[in-house]
């Protein structure tokens, strides 16, 4: 819209850590296929440090960054599910509450892959995760089990997480994906709601990273 006021939305330490695990995962993947499991594991600690900074930025974060903001009750996810099914849409400033079950969803079979994974070990016992040596020989292979269990949920998660994002914007004529990348909205889309502006705190921020690298060095040096 021509002249419209753009509001942020998705901080950047969020729509960062977003993009992030996007691509961490889909790269976990290929060198965990290819058999590059010193890469596999570096990656993994990577995204151990992404979750811990996004369950600490999900408490002191911005507002749509926070838990507290999620709507998740069951009048909320019934509501929305009525009105969407009367072709009734609008937007969100943050996660509607399908989307928010969505992110849920996803932030949870991640924190089994990558659990899983770091206790994981294969049947020869030549490759296994950071704190494997912990658990038993037994125990190891378990988590590998479930590791590559809780893949193909992720997997299946991540697909219908992306049919909804392409059914709003052909349906509702809604596009999801650009303000994850630039992390504005048109602040006409949120009519006459009184609305926070999602910047972030550098002193938080910096709070939130010293967690994830504390996570990050404890995890590494626990095995």
């Amino acid at each position: 819209m021509a002249g419209s006021t753009r509001i942020l939305v998705w901080d950047g330490a969020l729509r960062l850590f977003h993009w992030s695990a996007v691509l961490l995962v889909a790269a976990m993947w290929w060198t965990a296929e290819n058999g590059v499991m010193d890469w596999h594991r570096r990656m993994g600690m990577i995204l151990v440090g992404l979750l811990a900074f996004r369950i600490v930025w999900g408490l002191i974060g911005p507002q749509t960054a926070r838990f507290g903001s999620w709507r998740i009750g069951p009048a909320a996810i019934l509501g929305y599910i009525r009105n969407l099914r009367s072709g009734v849409h609008k937007p969100s400033f943050g996660h509607n509450p399908m989307g928010t079950l969505s992110v849920i969803a996803i932030l949870a079979a991640l924190f089994v892959q990558v659990g899983t994974g770091l206790f994981a070990v294969d049947v020869d016992g030549l490759e296994s995760g950071p704190l494997a040596s912990l658990v038993s020989f037994e125990a190891g292979r378990q988590a590998a089990e479930i590791h590559e269990i809780s893949f193909n949920v992720l997997l299946a998660l991540i697909g219908l997480h992306v049919a909804a994002i392409v059914t709003y914007l052909f349906f509702f004529k809604d596009n999801l994906v650009r303000p994850m990348v630039t992390g504005r909205r048109a602040s006409e889309d949120f009519g006459d709601a009184s609305l926070s502006d999602a910047r972030l705190s550098w002193l938080r921020l910096t709070i939130a990273v010293a967690a994830a690298f504390a996570v990050m060095w404890g995890v590494s040096n626990a095995g």
